[in-house]
């Protein structure tokens, strides 16, 4: 599966699935009722879904240029780090102003979730990779679209 049918059903599974582990995960730490922190995880989501797209373009674009093709263990660590470190400026505000915490308490509400969400990015894309195959720009030369 390439192009935008792949994207598609990325970001898909992964954010329900990262919408229903945060609505816990929120709930738990901010000492907020699911439903009130589900909000907040479906905006986030919403926000994660944007900057998703975004990020997978440009990384790809990147991947595309580069004389050694495949996913290594430093590519997908770099792919995690540099999704999750762009989520952390818009994230944190969002946090202090709808679960009613202060901007420190967001940040390390934040740090939390970004522990998890870095596992599971990392764990994630491996699967998604395995099940659907790699996306063009990470093909052997000769084999991507």
């Amino acid at each position: 599966m390439q192009g935008i049918k792949r994207k598609i059903v990325y970001v898909t599974l992964y954010e329900l699935i990262a919408i229903a582990c945060s609505s816990v995960g929120l709930a738990l730490l901010a000492g907020a009722s699911v439903g009130h922190a589900g909000v907040a995880a479906v905006a986030a989501s919403a926000i994660a879904v944007v900057w998703n797209l975004i990020f997978n373009t440009l990384f790809e674009r990147w991947e595309r240029r580069q004389t050694k093709r495949g996913r290594s263990l430093g590519r997908r660590v770099a792919h995690a780090i540099g999704f999750e470190g762009g989520l952390v400026f818009t994230l944190v505000p969002l946090f202090a102003w709808w679960l009613e915490i202060s901007l420190w308490q967001a940040f390390v509400l934040d740090l939390g979730l970004i522990v998890f969400f870095l596992i599971y990015t990392f764990v994630f894309n491996l699967l998604f990779d395995r099940v659907f195959g790699l996306p063009a720009s990470a093909l052997p030369l000769g084999q991507g679209a």
